[in-house]
């Protein structure tokens, strides 16, 4: 459970710091719940 919310919180992260528009931050937001979705299915 630790592991997932470190993943968690470093998406958020990332996607925050990463994105240019508030319009690319939902995009961002998608991909990283896109990303951990996989990874916690695997």
């Amino acid at each position: 459970m630790k592991k997932l919310t470190l993943i968690l919180l470093m998406g958020l992260v990332f996607t925050i710091t990463g994105c240019e528009t508030m319009k690319g931050l939902g995009s961002d937001i998608q991909k990283a719940g896109k990303a951990i979705e996989k990874k916690a299915a695997d």
